[in-house]
């Protein structure tokens, strides 16, 4: 269920200009930050390896998995220009999309996938209401499942990062992605406390259930927005422990805040470069060490050679 504090918020947020929402955020999380600086971004206990655990495919050191949330039709507008980016370093991404917010672009969509990527859906409108009740959650399910089939997905992101994992048996995917390992700046802070995918059983049925694949590597809105981090020495320093305890790297960033011009960055932009830069320091600092995977085979790696050889799922060992 949404707590009182939550609902109070997505109540006021239309009312409220923008600017405004970015001025009080930016001092929530700077006070957030130096209360949780022990265990943000890096909490060392997320570090323990699932019960069972033998490695990444073909002996890689870590595993990599790049995603995007495309919030607004602005986002929508610039996903091509992403795409360029990545195909020209040979890496290819997830790209979630909000179905009932803006329209969609079946072509975008189409070339998206021809090209190697994955479309996943974020939601339905990033209202925030879905968690208000479990019969306004079963009601969105049945949309948010047509956009699942009629889009040939099989993963999912709730907007804000809002989550109830028994709930989202109710949709048809083969992966959740609304968790993370540590971020205590997001409408629900509690970390899911690891780097590692985990499987979720529906009724403790290992036959039937999703994995879900907590981002492990900060937000870029978190970092270049509300923090105005000015390069990626965080970026850099996550990625770099990650790597180092043999994890998961899962990216989240969003074109909606990426600037790809060199006019000056509007109040909620950052340069693309910083992303071109993290791209370029993973193949130069980690060169032939990484497993890239979209979303999609990382889940069916996952399920297949953890969850079938009788891995418990993350809480009950």
């Amino acid at each position: 269920m949404t707590s009182f504090k939550n609902r109070i918020f997505y109540f006021l947020k239309p009312f409220i200009p923008r600017y405004l929402q970015l001025i009080i955020r930016r001092k929530i999380v700077f006070q957030k930050r130096l209360k949780y600086k022990n265990v943000w971004p890096i909490d060392e206990k997320a570090s323990k390896q699932p019960d069972g655990w033998f490695g990444w495919p073909e002996g890689k050191r870590f595993a990599l998995v790049l995603t995007h949330d495309v919030d607004t039709a602005k986002g929508q507008e610039k996903c091509r220009d992403l795409m360029n980016i990545e195909m020209e370093s040979g890496f290819r991404s997830s790209f979630n999309f909000v179905p009932e917010r803006y329209t969609v672009s079946a072509e975008l969509r189409n070339l998206l996938t021809q090209n190697g990527f994955e479309v996943g859906v974020h939601g339905l409108y990033h209202d925030g209401k879905y968690f208000v009740s479990r019969e306004e959650f079963r009601r969105r399910a049945v949309k948010i499942n047509k956009y699942i089939k009629d889009w040939n997905a099989v993963g999912y992101r709730s907007p804000a990062m809002q989550h109830n994992l028994d709930w989202f048996h109710d949709l048809n995917i083969e992966y959740d992605a609304s968790t993370f390992d540590t971020d205590p700046f997001e409408p629900q802070p509690e970390g899911v406390g690891t780097i590692f995918p985990f499987y979720v059983p529906e009724n403790g049925d290992n036959q039937k259930g999703y994995v879900e694949l907590p981002y492990t590597i900060p937000q870029d809105f978190t970092l270049f927005v509300l923090m105005q981090e000015t390069d990626i020495s965080i970026w850099k320093k996550k990625l770099d422990w990650v790597a180092e305890q043999g994890g998961m790297a899962l990216v989240l960033t969003h074109p909606d805040y990426m600037n790809f011009t060199k006019d000056k960055c509007k109040i909620e932009e950052y340069p693309v470069n910083f992303y071109k830069e993290f791209l370029g320091y993973v193949k130069e600092q980690y060169k032939g060490v990484y497993w890239t995977a979209l979303p999609s085979e990382m889940a069916r790696f996952w399920k297949g050679n953890m969850v079938r050889k009788g891995m418990p799922p993350l809480g009950s060992r």
